[in-house]
């Protein structure tokens, strides 16, 4: 029996292309529709639905209530937060994230702008192929909408109410966890070693209470540092990028958190791109020289723009000094560094890993490129403080590889 969409249930292809009809007003009845099943992931449902006759196209995201690989329960509001953000973000910084066209809380759906003329940036920098314009726009986007956010700029009432909205526990507990809890503490036995680095990783990471103090400020910092709404996950598998500029996506895991979060991630993500391709590939010169640029300059330019944002933008007296100024700016970017040590890290030895890990096999590479990269990741926690520029933090990672 046909489904009028009154009430939740999991969409089919065919079903998606009756909501666009039906429910989204997209396309005309009776208009020729092709419909795909496109995402990846484990906790969503992704639809592109297409006309055969326009060419114009819309895509459907809609939201499971169990986790794919295991059928654990999870909450439907995190497509709500995540309509929400990126009409934030859209307002902030028009042309960075796809355009919302409609919010569904009965069937947990967020219909928005097809982007496909975009490609995954992790996929594309696997295919040795590069664009310059990547740290002049994501600066741009992260000076865009983190700062906007804070209580520097929004008056606090509205801060409150957006925190209120933006609560996501149950993404942020998979963070904590994940991120910020098991590589260093393996409580529930889920890390992924690689078979010959068991007493590296017992050392380096379960064994260093050094590091276990510095992981446990920005771990805190994470849980109560309500600074901003970040994007929560901003990894190069969510940005998608083309000769024309990038888009941001799947902000699901957003929440008001220190900014830093967002700005590692990025960070973080590149240098497993950088490190695949010194150990993998070491005859790319260019490549890898170019990339390692280009990850000096997201760190640079961000910096940079954050500090003209908070010149544009933050108007109370008592934040206008030069002085508080240069340690909230100083404060934000140490902790830029501290996550993306964290986010290399967990990607190493946590259970969720990316391609640029996985694809390599042979143990002569797999090994010392894991090891550098461990102690990489731990280098940027420790000396978050002491690392202020792109040519430090590049820097750092040539020591640990040799």
């Amino acid at each position: 029996m046909t489904k009028d969409f009154s009430e939740f249930f999991l969409m089919t292809p065919d079903d998606a292309k009756r909501y666009s009809v039906e429910v989204l007003g997209f396309f005309a009845s009776g208009e020729e529709l092709n419909a795909y099943e496109i995402g990846d992931g484990n906790i969503n449902y992704v639809f592109r639905v297409i006309s055969q006759v326009s060419g114009k196209s819309v895509i459907i995201k809609q939201a499971d209530r169990f986790l794919r690989s295991s059928g654990r329960p999870l909450d439907l509001s995190r497509n709500r937060i995540e309509a929400g953000i990126l009409k934030i973000e859209n307002e902030l910084a028009p042309g960075y994230v796809p355009v919302i066209y409609k919010y569904d809380e009965i069937m947990a759906a967020t219909s928005m702008e097809d982007i496909s003329a975009y490609k995954n940036m992790r996929k594309v920098l696997a295919e040795h192929v590069l664009y310059r314009h990547f740290s002049d726009n994501i600066s741009t986007f992260m000076a865009k909408t983190l700062l906007p956010t804070t209580d520097l700029v929004l008056g606090r009432a509205e801060k409150k109410k957006r925190v209120q909205f933006f609560t996501n526990p149950e993404l942020c507990d998979i963070t904590e966890d994940l991120v910020l809890t098991e590589p260093y503490y393996d409580y529930k036995g889920r890390n992924i070693i690689t078979d010959g680095n068991e007493d590296f990783v017992r050392e380096f990471l379960y064994e260093d209470k050094q590091l276990h103090a510095e992981v446990g400020k920005l771990r805190n910092s994470f849980m109560n540092h309500a600074q901003a709404l970040i994007h929560g996950d901003l990894h190069s598998g969510s940005i998608f990028i083309n000769e024309d500029g990038i888009k941001v996506l799947d902000p699901e895991f957003a929440f008001y958190g220190p900014m830093g979060y967002d700005i590692g991630n990025v960070l973080g993500n590149l240098f497993f791109s950088l490190s695949n391709h010194v150990y993998t590939t070491p005859d790319k010169t260019e490549f890898i020289e170019t990339l390692g640029q280009i990850i000096a300059e997201v760190y640079d330019l961000t910096r940079e723009k954050l500090y003209r944002k908070f010149d544009e933008l933050v108007k109370f007296p008592l934040y206008r000094t030069e002085e508080f100024k240069r340690s909230y700016i100083d404060g934000v970017m140490s902790d830029s560094v501290g996550y993306a040590g964290t986010e290399i890290i967990r990607r190493v030895v946590g259970d969720s890993k990316v391609s640029e890990m996985t694809s390599v096999s042979a143990p002569a590479v797999k090994i010392p490129m894991e090891r550098a990269l461990i102690r990489f990741g731990i280098s940027l926690i420790k000396e978050r403080d002491a690392i202020v520029s792109g040519s430090e933090l590049t820097r750092t990672f040539q020591i640990s590889k040799e």
